[in-house]
């Protein structure tokens, strides 16, 4: 692969997107889905003037234009199956057509899917139709019949249909004098109400908010206009129509525009674009930082929509501005912590505030000493969202994104601290309803790029970009690994694989290859080196490793010793030789006696567990904060950043806070995975330092005690790392460190993985080898031989993937379609062939 061309078609590519994504001229409301149910309701408003005729023949004609194939209206999951919602969504869109007799072919198409799916999907909620489901689908049955419309369920349907009307009867006679809503007033859903609910024409207006509208629902002030003609009404709609894209109107207007744009640089970020959009996503957080300060207090929302709103873009807004180091208080998200009320709302609606809650857990995520109620948030979002998992969110809600739970469940089992940045990417990246914003009426919204599927590849071609780049320089480092004799010494740990992934894994492309190479090699050494210190040596051997480093002199050195001294000869030279021609400037005497300190301390204890001897904890941690090496890692790449380390902060007494945290907070993660094994060697750690000058403790007190340590010092560092003010350094510096830290972190997060041949083999595979899983793939199979350009139905297909399909095509990963070449090989067996792992299967 010729990797500049590769990297000149992304550079195009995200030209484009930064035109269509963040340019001057951008509409935040062309990045929302249109809600095909509320545009069938203003297709449905006559004009006052020509009753004959529609008053928006633009959505008349979207819904004429965007009838799914398989003939319904609506959105599909994330398998790209339609949901409920496109039940009563097609409903309103062959009443639409039918009210002005077009589209005969399409209402059809909708009828015959409506017969054929309706007891599927009625069956899928399982007896637990949400309730605006209840509301709305009866009301779309009973409008369809009423223009005329017959409708045709299959047998099995009846009992459940009928059951749905006797829901909504249940929460009409429930609702209709309630002053307090624990969900939206039923005024909402205005244009489904049965004509026996008696609503009269002053209740409407009462109801109408200040611009016009029910509740900013197109639908329900659409039928409230037909019913009134209110002025205010139609002034609603008429901006509402000016602001849409192509017809297609939202579910939701108006909508809060910072929010758009804060999911926009969400999305952005998650797929792994950040160093490609630097520019753009600044001057959206500067925006959107300077109106959060410019707030006099964090006004108390007055429903529960405009609650879940304010909940999901406070938490958005505070984790992306904390997380580029803006110094936003957390009281600009914890505000429902204050207000019982609207916490009584949330833990009764826990489905419909889940999305909320979910970025309310994840913004907790950059909490610093000290902010007890980003605590409290954090306790309380994460016992609904544990809640939400295990009892589902039917009775509440329907998802569109049916991979949101599994979403909560990754956020709840995994620490942030424990991610690596790559392999988040490429989940995220495969997630096709990662675009989730807020819950609106009857469903979700939206992030839909009018170019979604550009960004998606953009996305895909700078993770497989990043993928060739690193199995590229792994080749290298095994090359010089082996070269130096590190991979094959006959003791302890090779890990060569392992500390490339690590590296490369926790950072983004910003940090150069040269980085990249420089700290993998040195992690290389440490662990070769550690090793040896730890299981092979004896102390003879050890004392006279660790005076030639002292002295950067390996003469008498032989065997062992002798490799690891060369091979970490040749690595300071190189990293040495590079500065000077840089930066003009001889730092070869400051990484030797970095090295030489770090050596020392695997020495001191080494020497104290041959002679038995048992350090305070004190004593312990000035070793092993040393002997743990992260500063050895971080410091010297850190010189080479732009930004760069000041040369003086590579002298012990002269490191920063953030680096002294970084060594201690590695060092306990290592001790609280690693005790059992050390005491069965005979070795101490804070663990079981903690035991023996605390005789009445069990191992559990010991362990919980370190991780209250950890748990503070991580806060502290975040801290560090984040905000200016508590660190000298730069920030690419101080962001290497925190790339390290997470590294420890997921080595250590709940088992050593680092002493594992097998636990990091899977993520290894995803980071550098497996293809995406985009979309509705599936792993491929042998199929029966066909002739070259062969275009038909073919039943293994149609078997293994549960659809039939019109033709078939392979997508290769640059996302370039083609059909289905077969030729008459046999390689893979008489009759057959196998379409390499690079493609994927698209139906058309």
């Amino acid at each position: 692969m010729d990797l500049s061309s590769v990297q000149s078609s992304i550079q195009s590519l995200v030209n484009e997107m930064k035109e269509k994504m963040f340019s001057s001229n951008c509409d935040p409301y062309s990045f929302i889905s249109p809600s095909a149910y509320d545009t069938a309701w203003l297709a449905m408003i006559p004009d006052p003037h020509q009753p004959s005729q529609p008053m928006f023949k633009n959505c008349l004609d979207w819904v004429l234009h965007n009838q799914k194939d398989e003939g319904y209206w609506g959105d599909s999951d994330s398998h790209g199956m339609p949901t409920n919602e496109c039940l009563p969504a097609t409903l309103a869109c062959i009443v639409a057509l039918k009210k002005w007799n077009v589209g005969t072919v399409c209402v059809e198409k909708g009828l015959a899917f409506i017969e054929a799916n309706t007891e599927k999907l009625l069956e899928e909620m399982d007896n637990h139709a949400p309730r605006w489901f209840a509301i709305v689908f009866p009301g779309m049955v009973e409008l369809a019949r009423t223009v005329g419309v017959r409708l045709v369920f299959l047998p099995g349907s009846n009992g459940v249909i009928s059951e749905l009307f006797n829901t909504r009867q249940q929460i009409l006679e429930k609702e209709k004098d309630a002053e307090t809503y624990q969900s939206l007033p039923l005024f909402s859903y205005l244009e489904a109400l049965p004509a026996a609910y008696e609503i009269d024409e002053n209740d409407i207006i009462k109801h109408l908010s200040s611009d016009g509208s029910l509740f900013q629902s197109p639908s329900a002030t659409a039928s409230a206009f037909m019913a009134t003609g209110n002025k205010h009404c139609v002034a609603y709609l008429l901006s509402l129509v000016q602001r849409s894209c192509d017809g297609g109107v939202p579910a939701t207007y108006p909508m809060d525009e910072e929010l758009i744009k804060l999911c926009m640089v969400n999305q952005v970020f998650r797929l792994g674009l950040a160093e490609r959009f630097i520019e753009e996503t600044e001057k959206v957080l500067a925006q959107v930082y300077r109106n959060y300060m410019n707030q006099e207090s964090w006004a108390k929302p007055s429903n529960l929509v405009a609650a879940q709103q304010a909940l999901f873009k406070d938490s958005l807004a505070f984790r992306l501005l904390r997380m580029h180091g803006y110094a936003l208080p957390s009281d600009s998200f914890c505000w429902f912590l204050q207000h019982e009320d609207i916490r009584d709302q949330i833990e009764n609606n826990h489905g419909y505030f889940s999305s909320a809650m979910f970025n309310v857990y994840r913004a907790t995520d950059l909490m610093f000493s000290g902010e007890y109620d980003l605590q409290e948030a954090r306790s309380f979002s994460k016992k609904l969202l544990e809640k939400t998992v295990s009892v589902g969110t039917r009775d509440q809600t329907h998802f569109i994104s049916s991979n949101l739970p599994r979403l909560i469940e990754h956020e709840l089992s995994l620490p942030w601290f424990a991610r690596l940045d790559h392999l988040e990417h490429r989940m995220w990246i495969e997630e096709k309803d990662s675009n989730v914003l807020w819950m609106g009426k009857a469903s979700l919204h939206r992030l839909s790029l009018p170019h979604n599927g550009e960004i998606i590849l953009l996305a895909m071609q700078n993770y497989e970009f990043r993928q060739s780049v690193y199995k590229n320089e792994l080749e290298e480092l095994k090359r010089w690994s082996k070269d130096w004799g590190l991979s094959d010494m006959g003791f302890g740990r090779e890990k060569t694989t392992y500390c490339y992934f690590a590296i490369a894994s926790s950072t983004s492309l910003p940090y150069n290859s040269q980085i990249r190479m420089m700290v993998a090699k040195s992690a290389i050494v440490i662990t070769v080196a550690d090793d040896f210190f730890d299981m092979e040596g004896s102390l003879i051997q050890l004392k006279d490793l660790t005076d030639a480093v002292q002295r950067w002199d390996g003469k008498g050195l032989s065997g062992h010793s002798k490799i690891i001294f060369d091979a970490l000869d040749n690595l300071v030279s190189e990293i040495a030789t590079q500065y000077l021609q840089q930066q003009g400037r001889d730092i070869i005497n400051n990484l030797q006696d970095l090295w030489y300190e770090t050596f020392a301390s695997w020495f001191t204890e080494s020497m104290g567990g041959k002679i038995g001897s048992i350090p305070s904890m004190k004593e312990y941690l000035e070793t092993g904060m040393t002997s743990i090496a992260t500063h050895t890692l971080v410091l010297p790449a850190s010189c080479f950043l732009n930004p760069s380390l000041p040369i003086s902060k590579l002298r012990p007494q002269q490191y920063e806070s953030i680096t002294i945290l970084l060594m201690l907070i590695a060092r306990l993660l290592n001790d609280v995975q690693s005790y059992q094994k050390e005491k069965d060697e005979g070795k101490v750690n804070s663990v079981l330092l903690y035991l023996q000058e605390n005789p009445e403790a069990g191992i559990e007190d010991s362990i919980a005690f370190v991780r209250e340590i950890l748990d503070k010092k991580k806060k502290e560092f975040l801290q560090h790392v984040l905000m200016d003010g508590y660190s000298d350094l730069p920030k690419p510096c101080k962001h290497l460190h925190l790339s390290c830290l997470k590294v420890f972190q997921m080595f250590f997060n709940s088992t050593n993985r680092y002493d594992s041949n097998t636990k990091m083999l899977q993520d290894i595979n995803k980071a550098f080898y497996l293809p995406l899983e985009v979309g509705n793939s599936k792993p491929l199979i042998p199929l029966p031989h066909l002739q070259t350009g062969t275009k038909k139905e073919h039943p293994t297909i149609n078997s293994y993937f549960n659809r039939p399909s019109k033709q078939y095509y392979i997508m290769s990963r640059s996302f370039a379609t083609r059909p289905i070449s077969w030729s008459t090989s046999t390689d893979y067996g008489p009759g057959k062939m196998f379409i390499p792992p690079k493609f994927r299967f698209c139906f058309t």
